[in-house]
């Protein structure tokens, strides 16, 4: 109460009176912002204790039984055989394998299978967020708690990010790119308008000094990762899927650019040329990859250049095109691909080429990242080692391996957890039944128990 009465003075005084005693600031600041005074309660850490029938060592490919996942606030804590916990909320997964949060490190979480040909026109920017976060809360619910955003609209991928650090809105841990970089006319510009509309996409740039400014640009603005498109698309218009768009002189420059500032770099790129001139300017993954030969799968291996291939969209696109509003331009072009892409991809599978799962969401439907998993058991990968292209691959190509990835001691709370064993049926990934991420339970179809034990 003195505290009160003695600030009503001090805003009531006159400029004099607030002069001839300065000691009064002094005063005032010590109060209001020594630790005595905060009003913020002291917040108990929260305990949580996760009780499945198996949990998955992604790493081994190992099934532990009777064992526990002790959770404090925002990490975990220990993997430690069944015992009481005090204070901890319990929750019983009885019949439930648990395993570490996907991660997808190829989506578009600001676009949608409709937003295809002119269709793309008609979002703003603001619009674009918007949908994002819808998409971003269906993908979580997937199991997926972290991705890699390469490729929005207007930063429109950065303020979904930011919103959902700050809580926000609800969905994964998300790296971005911004814009993606790309030379005038090819996959990365717009090439739907008209000449008098001088209309170009916000990551066009050529040259060296273009490519070394753009990256300076996209960091600027918020940019966790630079992606750029080093062929042409199959979703764009009057570009060639084969074709590089950017000399070996422009890659390196931009590279060497982004790595110096901190980042990582992701590449577009289909055809042989783009995929071998972007790993040896030290790309750090191809996306994609579906045209390439053997001298490209050959250089990926020798330069430790992660693929991240992207195929299930193709097996989507051939069962649903004829209810796809698409414009002849992109029906003709994924057929085209789709001849070749599965084969070229399983040659980089043999060949020990170092793979991450990504998907291009927004090709199709978000919440369906996981069937990708299933595309590369079809290949030739065994269950667990399509698994680890979603986590301990993934988490070593953002860098995040000591933060996602596993289920250890120190690493964020994100897990997942599935009906049965995905090391037999991957497939079952599909139909996640909880989901956590930071400690936060934001999907949860068993019966929850909520004792303390």
């Amino acid at each position: 109460m003195q505290f009160l009465i003695s600030w009503r003075n001090i805003r009531n005084s006159s400029p004099t009176k607030l002069a001839i005693c300065p000691v009064v600031y002094v005063l005032l600041a010590a109060a209001l912002f020594s630790p005595a005074a905060s009003l913020a309660p002291t917040k108990s850490p929260k305990r949580i204790v996760i009780r499945p029938q198996k949990i998955l060592d992604v790493e081994t490919g190992g099934l532990l039984e009777h064992q526990q996942i002790l959770v404090e606030d925002d990490r975990i804590v220990a993997v430690q055989p069944l015992m009481d916990v005090p204070g901890a909320v319990v929750i019983d997964l009885p019949s439930a394998t648990v395993l570490p949060g996907l991660i997808d490190v190829h989506t578009h979480l600001t676009n949608d299978p409709d937003s295809l040909g002119l269709a793309s026109l008609e979002s703003s920017i603001p619009r674009l967020a918007l949908r994002g976060a819808k998409n971003a809360r269906v993908t979580l619910e997937a199991g997926f708690t972290t991705v890699r955003n390469v490729g929005a609209q207007g930063y429109s991928d950065v303020a979904l990010r930011d919103a959902i650090n700050d809580g926000d809105v609800t969905g994964p841990r998300m790296f971005v790119s911004g814009p993606a970089i790309g030379a005038t006319g090819g996959h990365c510009d717009d090439n739907l308008l008209p000449f008098e509309f001088h209309h170009t996409s916000d990551g066009v740039a050529d040259g060296v000094a273009g490519v070394q400014q753009k990256v300076r640009e996209v960091i600027k603005y918020g940019a966790d990762v630079i992606k750029f498109c080093a062929t042409g698309g199959v979703m764009s218009k009057g570009d060639d899927p084969r074709a590089a768009q950017y000399t070996l002189e422009e890659m390196k420059v931009l590279v060497a650019e982004a790595h110096r500032l901190g980042r990582k770099v992701a590449t577009h790129a289909h055809g042989a040329q783009g995929v071998i001139w972007a790993s040896e300017a030290g790309v750090d993954s191809v996306e994609h990859g579906m045209l390439m030969d053997a001298e490209a799968v050959a250089t990926l291996k020798r330069n430790g250049t992660y693929l991240v291939p992207t195929l299930f969209q193709i097996d989507w696109w051939l069962e649903n095109v004829e209810k796809l509003n698409a414009p002849d331009y992109v029906v003709k072009k994924m057929k085209s691909v789709a001849i070749e892409a599965h084969r070229n991809v399983k040659s980089a599978f043999d060949a020990g080429v170092k793979i991450a799962l990504g998907t291009d969401a927004s090709i199709y439907p978000h919440g369906m990242n996981a069937h990708e998993l299933a595309v590369y058991v079809r290949l030739g990968m065994s269950p667990i080692q399509a698994i680890r292209t979603a986590t301990v691959n993934a988490a070593d190509l953002l860098g995040w391996s000591d933060k996602v990835g596993t289920i250890a001691a120190g690493k964020w709370a994100d897990l997942i957890a599935v009906d049965g064993d995905p090391t037999a049926d991957v497939t079952l990934l599909q139909h996640v039944r909880f989901v956590m991420k930071g400690g936060a339970i934001y999907k949860n179809e068993y019966q929850p128990t909520g004792k303390g034990s």
